[in-house]
């Protein structure tokens, strides 16, 4: 793992998926556990897995592809930046996936099956940046809206319709 400011992505199209609730003190302990592995080995295996989950060909059954990602190295000493997050935040007990809760007397739970692909998922270390993305303990910012977007001022390419 290598650690590159953050300017590197000024021009890709970009989410910051921030912590609900998470106290200041938890955040930084966060950050130390992800600074401290700075130098680690990225297991090249796993992105390859990654690879195959995300472009599915040859064609995998959309069921079974997730479960492609445990094939990785599972060498504790190498790692996925997705699977390093999900370790940091886990280091303080926040969780990532959805987990059944209580609110107002009435429990909501997960599906079996979801339920058994979370459990996978956990086990194995296999997160994606999506499983940031669409979790409910995340608020998501676009930097893009945030800095007062106006479509208007888009310049389109000549040929493009919408």
């Amino acid at each position: 793992m290598v650690a590159v400011p953050l300017s590197k992505y000024a021009h890709f199209n970009k989410r910051i998926c921030r912590p609900v609730g998470l106290s200041a003190e938890k955040c930084k302990k966060v950050i130390d556990y992800a600074v401290a592995r700075i130098g680690m080995k990225y297991d090249s295996k796993r992105i390859v897995d990654l690879a195959r989950y995300l472009l599915p060909y040859p064609p995998v059954p959309v069921a079974m592809r997730r479960r492609m990602l445990a094939i990785g190295s599972g060498d504790p000493t190498k790692a996925i930046c997705s699977r390093l997050i999900a370790e940091a935040f886990a280091s303080v007990h926040y969780p990532i996936l959805p987990e059944g809760v209580e609110i107002g007397g009435k429990a909501y739970g997960v599906a079996p099956y979801v339920q058994n692909e979370i459990e996978h998922i956990r086990k194995h270390g296999i997160y994606t940046p999506r499983d940031f993305d669409v979790s409910p303990y995340f608020a998501v910012v676009k930097p893009t809206i945030e800095y007062g977007f106006d479509h208007h001022t888009l310049k389109w390419e000549p040929g493009i319709s919408v």
